[in-house]
């Protein structure tokens, strides 16, 4: 679907960029405490009265260093989706949802960096 449509290669670049961030920021996340302010864990049992089992451990919480990788990532992510929503390409696109979606699968010859 994406050899139907020519991106610009700023653009096929920017998405590549959009890629990575994600890809850092998912990687963030499986590392961080799953609860960002500091809680207790818990186990609940079926035995418990509960529909399924769950456990957690204890939530030391999220640093002011993790805190601050997340929001820097979060912003970075916002800056390239609209600089991909704005970018003048699609105003010449006849059928720009189609051309979205393909945009997203395309591979860049060369990876972008951040």
């Amino acid at each position: 679907m994406a050899d139907k449509f020519d991106f610009p290669q700023d653009l096929v670049d920017t998405q590549a960029q959009l890629h990575a961030v994600r890809a850092d920021l998912s990687a963030l996340y499986k590392s961080l405490p799953w609860s960002v302010e500091p809680l207790q864990g818990w186990t609940h049992t079926k035995e418990d009265g509960r529909y399924y089992e769950s456990k957690r451990p204890d939530s030391p919480g999220w640093t002011d260093e993790e805190k601050q990788q997340v929001n820097s990532l979060r912003a970075r992510q916002m800056e390239i989706v609209m600089h991909i929503l704005a970018h003048p390409f699609w105003a010449s696109c006849e059928d720009p949802v189609t051309a979205r979606t393909a945009l997203k699968h395309v591979v860049p010859s060369d990876t972008a960096k951040p």
